[in-house]
């Protein structure tokens, strides 16, 4: 027999059947690389949202703090003009503060004598909300202040 007959060529069967055994490993290795990548998009998507969600939640945060701020200017100004405060007041904001929901309340304490001169106190509570209690977006803000007049 020659060189060339095609049954004494061995050493290539056994590439052959190497080859075989290893077929189908490149395509369960991409599968595995393209499942690793989604879950990675996909929490880098949920990371996302969830950083937009606590900025806006902070800008929120910020404006009932302002409209807070506003009811405690509201009745510090009517202590220091008129020298009492009405106990509870619903106010209603506007500009920045719109949609808020503000709430100041006034407690007025037995006056008392420093240094001869009579000292009336008040204690200004306000509170700012807007939302739902309980959802996502409820946002809720109180202040407090006492003034001696």
């Amino acid at each position: 027999m020659s060189a060339m007959c095609p049954e004494r060529n061995k050493p290539i069967a056994i590439r052959n059947a190497g080859r075989s055994a290893q077929r189908g490993f490149a395509i369960v290795a991409a599968i595995f690389l393209v499942v690793v990548l989604a879950a990675l998009g996909a929490f880098m998507l949920t990371f996302s949202s969830v950083q937009h969600i606590t900025s806006a939640q902070d800008v929120q945060g910020t404006r009932a703090y302002q409209a807070a701020r506003t009811g405690i200017e509201w009745g510090a100004y009517q202590v220091l003009i008129s020298s009492s405060c009405p106990p509870s007041t619903s106010l209603t904001a506007g500009g920045t503060q719109a949609g808020f929901s503000i709430v100041v309340q006034c407690n007025s304490f037995p006056s008392t004598t420093e240094g001869g001169n009579t000292v009336n106190m008040y204690q200004i509570i306000s509170t700012a909300s807007q939302g739902t209690v309980g959802s996502a977006t409820y946002v809720e803000r109180q202040l407090q202040a006492t003034i001696g007049k």
